[in-house]
């Protein structure tokens, strides 16, 4: 074959040494956000069935999961609350006692220098489960936005270092931006879930959380999973009501929306790796049927590759012991 010319691509490739050089991309510690489910209650460490590994942890088991996570070397937490009562307006979202409140301030007063993002939707808070205020079965927007806005500016007083409004509803970031601006909180970002659609790999998530709706569904606010130039508007209306980062949810089927956002707006991308993506892997791996840890960190490090700067993901606490392992 010596006739013929070629390129010899496998050069870069003849060991680990000269692969790790010419590494593209990389998987960091820093790069991952750990979601916490907290619950009203004591003594309450309840596992989610769907998403082995995963908790709610009433306050008194909380600061055993943050020592963990921080002797991890993970910067940061996404908090989802579990009331004991809901109501139709989702009250205890914005209640400076409620339970994310509190959750918050009980980390800050342990480990100042955790990063603390906060979840602010209702879905979790109302009696029926929509992310806003309902009349029949409408789910109302702008009625929405008052409860939203209050519910961001308790998270702030409490200590959470950034607010991220998941609710979709339209103009949630610019009344949320406004009402961190008058209490006085112009310095807290917001991590919009810019893009997030109406996807079905969130089943897990609401066994966890105990916030799936009691009735219809939520493709009226969250988005078309067909659709793609969607994304840019909705991305672009977020950025231009103030919003900080964008989160492309969920991240394993729309890799190409993270790319695409990454590649059009110039603010920090997060990929949120969502429980379904999660528990597939867990039951799979469960199951020997895949090598858990090389799944993983090679799903991860995909999102990484198609524009994600940051990842919320259920798995950080496994990936930072790999990542240590290296």
């Amino acid at each position: 074959m010596s006739q013929f010319e070629f390129r010899r691509h496998r050069r870069l490739r003849a060991n680990a040494t000269i692969r790790s050089m010419v590494r593209e991309n990389h998987l960091y510690k820093e790069d991952l956000i750990y979601p916490i489910f907290v619950i009203e209650g004591e003594n309450i460490k309840n596992p989610v069935k769907s998403m082995p590994g995963v908790y709610q942890l009433s306050l008194d088991n909380l600061d055993a999961e943050i020592d963990e996570v921080v002797s991890l070397g993970i910067p940061s937490v996404i908090l989802f609350g579990i009331p004991a009562d809901k109501d139709a307006q989702g009250t205890g979202a914005f209640h400076d006692h409620g339970i994310v409140q509190k959750a918050t301030q009980q980390i800050k007063e342990r480990y100042p220098q955790l990063m603390v993002i906060a979840d602010t939707c209702l879905c979790e808070f109302t009696d029926h489960g929509h992310c806003g205020l309902v009349e029949g079965d409408k789910i109302l927007n702008d009625p929405s936005l008052d409860i939203l806005a209050r519910t961001a500016v308790s998270q702030a007083k409490a200590g959470a270092d950034i607010i991220a409004p998941s609710n979709m509803m339209d103009g949630f970031v610019v009344a949320i931006r406004h009402a961190l601006d008058e209490a006085g909180f112009q310095d807290v970002p917001i991590m919009s879930y810019a893009v997030k659609y109406a996807s079905s790999y969130y089943g897990p998530f609401r066994e966890a959380a105990e916030g799936a709706p009691k009735f219809g569904d939520r493709k009226t606010y969250q988005m078309d999973p067909a659709n793609r130039l969607e994304a840019f508007r909705e991305a672009e209306t977020d950025i231009e009501e103030g919003a900080d980062f964008l989160i492309v949810k969920p991240a394993l089927a729309y890799m190409d929306i993270i790319r695409d956002v990454k590649n059009n707006f110039p603010v920090p991308v997060v990929a949120y790796n969502v429980s379904g993506e999660y528990a597939m892997v867990k039951a799979a791996a469960q199951n020997g049927w895949i090598d858990e840890k090389s799944v993983v960190l090679e799903t991860l490090l995909g999102m990484k590759r198609a524009g994600a700067d940051l990842i919320i993901t259920y798995h950080a606490k496994d990936v930072a012991r790999w990542l240590e392992e290296k």
